[in-house]
């Protein structure tokens, strides 16, 4: 008896990847993946390039039954009415629309007034004020803008190859990124997106966890896709009272709630999850990138700058890292420049160096878990992802900084691409709740906690300079 298979698509800032995955098991069995452009905005075909070119190192999709498709959260893609590109995508991690989330936040009320309406408070992240930065900036591109869509739901339409625009679909994870739909009620306030564009436009239709209402040609079902940080919670199989923690290109902490957040401060996002209830998530914009950045500053391998973290004693002898080297989303800081403060001579070597740039990164994570119980998640288990979980030292400091064990999935890395495939496999059953896989043992990291590295860290990340 042949096995049924399913596709997951992972379309990150970075890369594409592909993973063609038994349905009733989640065994991997094939594998593809390949570069996406460099950039903060990117023409949505190099997208699509990349898909084709993962699909086929993973050997083709036409013997899959379902896939979904996973892809990098907030990204602008505006469509003329015939559904052509009209100009390269914004990404996430575009900052030039940081002014148009200032104008917005005091054009509807204030952050009280966003939270209510939408769960989130406008930063430079949210579609809605790269819509405003292009309304603003680039006012013909605004008025030829027919519909707007995000980078997963444009591959998923890409891969129905109906070409029109009125059959976009999306889910309650990516929709309740936009800053024009609210994950509490389940609907689109077209009054917030007028505000971003100027002007009416089509948006997909936003489907149920396990609905499915496209196809490919080759006869695939499409499910909904999510956002990548809710794709990641479900391919780890999250459930309420777990707190993921997601150490890549950003620095996410997500937790799967029972609850929508409603944070007028902003530190919060109120999303949803990919499963029909909540993920509210707290995002850096500087996350494994410290570690890239202070390994090239110290000269060494990611290896080496493990090493000598972990040589070094907890709180670096007072020395602190504010790593806000590409600005910074949270806290609201775009034009932020990191900082090293508490330098002695004492400090002045590589090891407290190394240990100053892992204890920063988790410090900024650890504001991100109170504030999220703050808005009543539970944080009953602290799962530990990304391309930085795989630091030996990320995975012993973790635990002293967030004070309770620290959890790391097995095959941390491709939960994006699992969580897409765990829901093509949801669709394609129609069950009530999506499969159960499991993927090995974990690994749990358990240290005594030391207060004193936050209480530093407190004292140290208001002071920065601003980018000349």
């Amino acid at each position: 008896m042949s096995r049924r298979l399913v596709a997951g698509v992972d379309s990150s800032t970075q890369s594409c990847t592909v993973l063609v995955v038994d349905a009733d098991t989640g065994e991997v069995v094939r594998h593809g993946q390949a570069r996406h452009p460099e950039g903060t905005e990117v023409a949505p075909e190099a997208w699509e390039l990349a898909l084709r070119e993962a699909s086929a190192r993973a050997g083709g999709l036409d013997d899959v039954a379902a896939l979904s498709v996973g892809g990098q959260q907030h990204g602008m893609v505006c469509l003329t009415d015939k559904g052509e590109v009209i100009r390269p995508a914004l990404l996430w991690n575009d900052t030039r629309s940081a002014g148009a989330a200032q104008d917005l936040t005091r054009e509807l009320g204030g952050p009280q007034a966003w939270a209510e309406a939408v769960g989130v408070v406008p930063v430079a992240s949210f579609t809605v004020t790269k819509l405003r930065w292009l309304a603003d900036a680039e006012p013909d591109n605004a008025d030829r803008t027919a519909a707007i869509c995000l980078p997963h739901d444009w591959l998923t339409w890409r891969l129905a190859g109906s070409g029109r625009i009125d059959q976009m679909v999306t889910d309650r994870g990516d929709a309740s990124g936009t800053g024009y739909w609210s994950a509490a009620t389940g609907e689109y306030r077209p009054d917030l997106l007028r505000l971003g564009l100027g002007r009416d436009a089509v948006v997909p239709r936003v489907l149920g966890p396990r609905e499915a209402s496209l196809s490919t040609p080759f006869g695939a079902l499409l499910g909904p896709g999510s956002g990548d940080n809710a794709a990641a919670a479900l391919g780890l199989g999250a459930e309420e009272g777990d707190v993921v923690i997601s150490v890549g290109t950003s620095g996410v902490v997500t937790a799967v709630s029972a609850i929508p957040a409603a944070d007028p401060s902003g530190i919060v996002a109120g999303f949803a999850d990919a499963t029909g209830r909540y993920l509210p998530l707290v995002a850096t914009l500087n996350a494994a990138r410290v570690l890239d950045a202070a390994a090239r500053l110290l000269g060494c391998s990611h290896a080496t700058l493990s090493d000598l973290a972990l040589a070094a004693p907890a709180g670096a002898g007072g020395l602190v890292l504010v790593p806000y080297l590409e600005g910074e989303r949270t806290p609201d800081r775009p034009t932020a420049t990191g900082s090293l403060h508490g330098l002695t001579l004492a400090t002045t070597d590589p090891s407290h160096v190394a240990r100053a740039a892992v204890e920063g990164l988790l410090c900024g994570l650890a504001d991100g878990i109170d504030a999220i119980e703050a808005q009543g998640a539970r944080a009953s288990r602290i799962m530990l992802i990304g391309g930085a979980a795989a630091s030996e030292a990320v995975r012993r400091i973790a635990p002293q900084v967030l004070g309770r064990p620290v959890v790391v999935p097995p095959a941390a890395g491709e939960y994006v691409a699992l969580g897409a495939a765990r829901q093509a496999a949801w669709v394609l059953d129609e069950s009530p709740e999506p499969p159960a896989w499991s993927h090995g043992e974990e690994a749990t990291y358990q240290a005594d906690p030391v207060p004193a590295v936050r209480a530093r860290y407190a004292e140290a990340r208001d002071k920065f300079l601003e980018r000349p």
